[in-house]
């Protein structure tokens, strides 16, 4: 083998070894840190140097993104103007390994002026970062797996596996679930996922429906002007009740059996009863499954009293990629 796979794998051995160091050190101390968070009027700050630094902007985005208003303020802009951005309410979560960084440790009087706590995310306690602040997560001794021990590699990785279960446990304290989520990512592939039916449906004219008595012509004259052609149609009473569900694939049937003058034959009599349908708040990701379980390409959307408020169809969530 490769010696140089040998070398590789050591150094990732040396960093689960951080991260496993980290996990065991969790205790009172990361409690009263979630609680301070869960309990702020203002955001969690984050603040690093160097390679710590891009570690708390991480951080920062993770709290931001899971319910948790954060920003990253970087120590040297913000000795020059920057430390406006922190004020009484806030709480600064400052990351350095040696807790000796002194960018880091310049800021902290000015911090601390306003009010605001602070929580350090280093080695020791007794470094001079940690001697400074309320409340400490240690590290422990971490030693660098690199070439002479210089570039921060294992620590980082510890750095963040702490802010990811501090911003995450937070995130099960405010009880951030689905919904939340969505709101905070509305692009992209898990923003799709995440849209709901109340969102992809169709409504208005492009929502077809006839009321109860109308004639499988009259059906059929909806269904094929309404904008995008779904070859269904829904039944409803004349409180806007869903009753039925009369498909293209209904028609053929009638066809087959004899069908002879659509415009004397009930449309009560040609619709499906008591439909399969679907709630506004169903998750578009869900209604994919449900069209699958059910082999149908569209389901009449009703809300709480029954009443028809839309169409789901299967091309709109394809057009979106979900599912």
């Amino acid at each position: 083998m490769d010696p140089r796979i040998e070398r590789a794998r050591e150094i990732v051995e040396r960093e689960a070894l951080a991260v496993r160091q980290v996990a065991e050190r969790l205790g009172p101390t990361f409690l009263s840190t979630a609680d301070l968070i869960l309990a702020l009027a203002g955001r969690v700050v984050t603040a690093g140097m160097g390679k710590a630094g891009f570690i708390a902007q991480k951080v920062s985005a993770t709290l931001a993104s899971t319910g948790t208003s954060s920003i990253f303020l970087h120590p040297a802009e913000a000795i020059h103007g920057d430390l406006g951005r922190v004020d009484e309410g806030d709480l600064l979560l400052a990351f350095s390994k040696s807790g000796e960084t002194e960018e880091l440790l310049v800021m902290l009087p000015h911090v601390k002026a306003v009010g605001v706590p602070v929580v350090g995310v280093t080695q020791s306690a007794h470094s001079t970062l940690g001697r400074h602040c309320d409340l400490v997560l240690e590290l422990g001794q971490i030693d660098e797996p690199g070439p002479h021990g210089l570039a921060p590699s294992a620590s980082t990785t510890a750095m963040l596996a702490l802010g990811d279960a501090l911003a995450l446990v937070v995130q099960e304290g405010r009880r951030f679930g689905p919904d939340d989520f969505a709101r905070f990512h509305p692009g992209g592939d898990l923003g799709r996922r995440l849209m709901k039916v109340g969102e992809l449906m169709r409504t208005g004219d492009r929502n077809p429906k006839v009321c109860s008595g109308a004639t499988v012509l009259e059906a059929i004259e909806v269904m094929t002007r309404t904008p995008g052609r779904p070859g269904a149609t829904s039944v409803v009473d004349k409180h806007g009740k869903l009753l039925g569900f009369f498909t293209d694939g209904d028609l053929r049937r009638l066809i087959e059996h004899g069908l002879n003058n659509p415009r004397e034959r009930s449309i009560d009599e040609a619709m499906t009863r008591n439909p399969r349908s679907i709630r506004p708040e169903t998750f578009g990701l869900e209604a994919v499954a449900l069209l699958h379980q059910f082999a149908v390409d569209q389901l009449p959307v009703v809300d709480d009293d029954g009443r028809l408020i839309g169409l789901l169809d299967v091309q709109d969530l394809l057009n979106l990629k979900i599912g």
